[in-house]
């Protein structure tokens, strides 16, 4: 595992960013915290949760609604209904490699604005890269590449921990797969991220051989292993 220096607000990346860059996207309750509508389901508690923090996320988010929890501290209460389990692997840029001018358009990289969202939305539902909803742009910068007018492939920035900007979204249409468009988009987004003095890093399932290879080949290194765990509010 990748032991870095200044990394240890990767380990709460959902709180990190929600009390800094993401401040203006955030609801509070007490301690608790979570991503406006429309934005994220990602949620964080204090690193000693007790059942009253708890209950101030439960009333943040509304009942029946989703809690996305990247290394939970700890298990809610019992009557909040398990909903997912997926175990992954948080991955670094080290730094180092030449990733070009973080503007170059070569090869059709675009950045996608507000007027983007129905067909970023329409690609999601295609290409399944993970949570991605109306407002989820609003987090940083997405870029994409259309082929004959229509959207094929994109990536985009997410969490915003100090320091440091994940990389996310990471997605090709079916049909465009095998162009090396995913690896323009990370390159692309990773030069934007380090021009601006911030290191990129991401999130990636364990289960998703092919991507970490992607990664792996860009010189992403795995810092630690992480679990994700979604939970049905009561």
């Amino acid at each position: 595992m990748l032991v870095e220096d200044g990394a240890v607000a990767l380990d709460d990346p959902v709180g990190e960013s929600l009390r800094g860059a993401h401040a203006h996207l955030a609801r509070r309750l007490g301690r608790a915290a979570t991503y406006l509508p429309g934005v994220a389901t990602f949620s964080a508690v204090s690193a000693d949760p007790d059942a009253a923090e708890w209950g101030d996320l439960a009333r943040l988010l509304g009942r029946g609604e989703l809690a996305d929890m990247f290394s939970a501290p700890a298990a809610p209460p019992p009557d909040w209904e398990p909903v997912f389990v997926l175990d992954g692997l948080q991955m670094l840029w080290p730094g180092g490699s030449d990733l070009g001018d973080p503007h170059d358009r070569d090869g059709g990289v675009v950045e996608l604005g507000a007027d983007g969202v129905p067909e970023m939305l329409d690609l999601v539902a295609r290409a399944r890269p993970g949570p991605f909803r109306p407002r989820t742009r609003e987090m940083g910068t997405y870029l994409g590449i259309r082929e004959n007018g229509r959207l094929v492939a994109m990536a985009g920035e997410r969490l915003r921990p100090p320091g440091w900007t994940e990389i996310s979204a990471v997605c090709t249409a079916p049909e465009a797969c095998g162009r090396g468009h995913a690896a323009r988009l990370v390159r692309a987004l990773a030069a934007r991220i380090e021009a601006r003095g911030e290191r990129p890093f991401l999130h990636v399932a364990e289960e998703n051989a092919g991507a970490i290879a992607l990664y792996e080949r860009l010189g992403f290194e795995v810092r630690k292993r992480v679990t994700f765990r979604g939970f049905r509010t009561p």
